[in-house]
């Protein structure tokens, strides 16, 4: 047999076996992608359990966490995890007989200013979980297993529920359990994880879905303010490299509370009627007067359609893509009438 003869053979088996393994993969879903691999299902198995199933063996001191900290973690937490810029203190708020009685008795207080992490924690596996899937920011799933166990015992040793010399591991990881400071501040008799190993409630999403009197209105009742939404930069410009999570333009001020009440969430509408349109018809879910929220700015609209009134009715009422960017406008039920006056309004420039 020839070499071509050899390699014509060997292509039509290697089509045979992946023909074979497509149609495995319509068995179940006809036409749509095949059955994943157990490598890809592993890949995303990696949740930890509050019994600490799925967690890796493995081991991490509280020094090279403190190394991994300062050079991953400290620009948004702080070196002592005390960040209260960037995000909220995450060590502080419990002592030593918390640490004793598993229960923080600080949560209890009123007074106290902030609930940090270590407060609120119920288990070491959500820590080590968390760290693990979604950190650094910037990066998440970066760390190697020895990273993450050492990351861990340093906050750990910041709330002083570890010592300085110490290191955590897949096989003392249950004895810290116990002396977790809010180890008791939560049951896990609520059904929510499957197996009578963990809880014994019943899932509490047995509920029917409620379709009427659903609210229509959207209010800003609070947002931050106009000197401190740049403080670190444009939040836009900050996306992380996966996911879903994108940030507000920050750069640009917004209308004070003042403003948005006086026209109705809708600040800058021609009047009290067009106010009350935009709002009955949830236009300002996604729209504002100056800032871009989910759609452009009345401004926008305003300056690019001029004279325009046809044009943008039709296109309230039609909905479309592609004009203002990736997110496209679902066609609106507001009635014609309705849609011409927003259409006017806006076309003639969107000024009270």
């Amino acid at each position: 047999m020839s070499k071509s003869v050899k390699a014509l053979a060997l292509a039509v088996a290697l089509c045979a076996t992946a023909a074979g393994s497509w149609a495995q993969g319509k068995s179940t879903f006809p036409g749509i992608g095949r059955d994943a691999t157990p490598k890809e299902i592993a890949a995303w198995d990696i949740d930890v359990r509050p019994d600490f199933k799925g967690l890796p063996a493995g081991s991490g001191s509280v020094a090279k966490g403190q190394d991994v900290w300062e050079a991953k973690c400290a620009s948004c937490h702080g070196v002592f995890g005390e960040s209260n810029q960037v995000f909220n203190p995450l060590v502080g708020g419990t002592t030593a007989e918390d640490i004793k009685n598993g229960r923080v008795a600080t949560l209890m207080r009123p007074d106290y200013p902030g609930r940090t992490t270590m407060m609120k924690l119920s288990s070491v596996s959500t820590l080590w979980d968390y760290i693990n899937r979604a950190m650094p920011w910037a990066q998440p799933k970066s760390l190697s297993v020895e990273e993450v166990y050492a990351v861990t015992a340093y906050l750990l040793s910041l709330a002083d529920v570890v010592p300085s010399d110490f290191t955590l591991s897949n096989k003392n990881i249950g004895e810290v359990q116990k002396r977790l400071p809010n180890r008791n501040g939560m049951t896990t008799d609520h059904g929510l994880w499957p197996g009578k190993e963990i809880g014994k409630g019943k899932p509490d999403v047995a509920g029917s879905a409620c379709m009427k009197d659903c609210a229509v209105d959207a209010k800003v009742t609070s947002f931050l303010p106009n000197f401190a939404r740049n403080a670190h930069g444009n939040l836009a410009e900050q996306n992380r490299t996966v996911g879903a999570q994108r940030g507000a333009n920050t750069a640009a001020a917004v209308p004070a509370p003042a403003a948005l009440a006086a026209a109705g969430a809708g600040a800058g509408a021609g009047s009290k009627d067009i106010a009350a349109l935009t709002q009955k018809n949830n236009c300002t879910a996604c729209h504002a007067a100056e800032t871009r929220i989910v759609g452009p700015s009345w401004s926008e609209i305003a300056g690019k359609h001029p004279g325009k009134v046809d044009y943008i009715a039709t296109k309230i009422r039609a909905g479309g893509s592609g004009v203002w960017g990736a997110i496209p406008m679902p066609p609106q039920t507001l009635t014609e009438e309705e849609a011409k006056k927003i259409a006017a309004w806006l076309a003639s420039g969107g000024k009270p």
